[in-house]
């Protein structure tokens, strides 16, 4: 009942900047935590942003600084702006939402995710 669709991708140069989006269906923001995801080409999926149960967010060491992830609950619409992109930022990148405190390894809804390449 829950889905999620990623947007804003694309090719984009060294120190560029592009905003993802993540819109989900429903009131969800009210009951689960949602956060950025990206998985490279023959790597593991790893936390790129994420807002927690506690009410923070938290980053990626690699990404402090660059990335910055918010919500427009009015429009059920989760964002990732990213900044000073570098080409080890290539990847496609997942929003996924789950219950407070649950796994994102193994709980909640993936969308279909959206290519982001970083190069010259």
């Amino acid at each position: 009942q829950v889905q999620l669709v990623e947007s804003g991708g694309g090719l984009v140069q060294p120190g560029g900047s592009l905003r993802l989006s993540c819109a989900a269906s429903g009131n969800i923001f009210r009951f689960n935590v949602v956060g950025w995801y990206r998985q490279a080409p023959e790597k593991q999926r790893e936390l790129v942003a994420t807002f927690t149960g506690l009410g923070t967010t938290d980053y990626a060491d690699s990404v402090k600084g660059r990335f910055t992830i918010s919500r427009d609950s009015a429009k059920n619409t989760v964002y990732l702006q990213m900044n000073n992109l570098k080409p080890e930022d290539t990847a496609v990148y997942y929003c996924n939402a789950r219950p407070p405190f649950a796994d994102w390894r193994s709980a909640g809804h993936w969308g279909q995710g959206t290519q982001v390449t970083v190069s010259s």
